[in-house]
């Protein structure tokens, strides 16, 4: 089943202001991730100006869309583990601990990407997280994710 609410959109509005997902960044990608089942998705178009070379996306722009992606996937299976609803609860925030990150191929530009995420591992100190992006039929780029829940010294005094 397909969750129709983005984990994002939920995010506390002091932990909303991502670069990559943020939704009250004004100039942020504003990526939105779905719960698909046991998996979590993205869809991101990247514009001309998210070029490395002519006809290819900047490899920076897959790793930060791969990295707020994990960080909503972690979000997500936090709420599950407590049998809520993304969007009946505020989405917790979770920072990254560990991202790396495989170019598999180099990645078209010119065409929506999309993201998936799944969950390898849950405890309550850390989730780690894989994750891929799909431009077109060709897995382009995966990510091994660790993500740990914001710590009390990153939150507003």
């Amino acid at each position: 089943m397909t969750s129709l609410v983005a984990v994002q959109d939920f995010y506390p509005d002091d932990f909303a202001h991502c670069f990559g997902c943020g939704r009250l960044n004004p100039v942020g990608h504003h990526l939105r991730t779905l719960v698909e089942g046991d998996e979590t998705v993205s869809r991101f178009t990247p514009s001309t100006h998210d070029m490395a070379l002519p006809g290819f996306v900047y490899g920076g722009l897959l790793a930060s869309l791969l990295d707020c992606h994990g960080m909503a996937t972690a979000s997500a299976a936090a709420l599950r583990e407590a049998c809520v609803e993304v969007g009946a609860a505020p989405s917790p925030r979770y920072v990254t601990a560990r991202l790396h990150v495989d170019f598999v191929r180099p990645t078209p530009l010119g065409g929506e990407l999309v993201i998936h995420g799944r969950v390898e591992e849950f405890t309550a100190r850390k989730v780690r997280v894989s994750a891929w992006v799909v431009a077109g039929v060709e897995t382009t780029v995966r990510a091994s994710i660790v993500a740990v829940p914001l710590p009390e010294r990153m939150k507003p005094a």
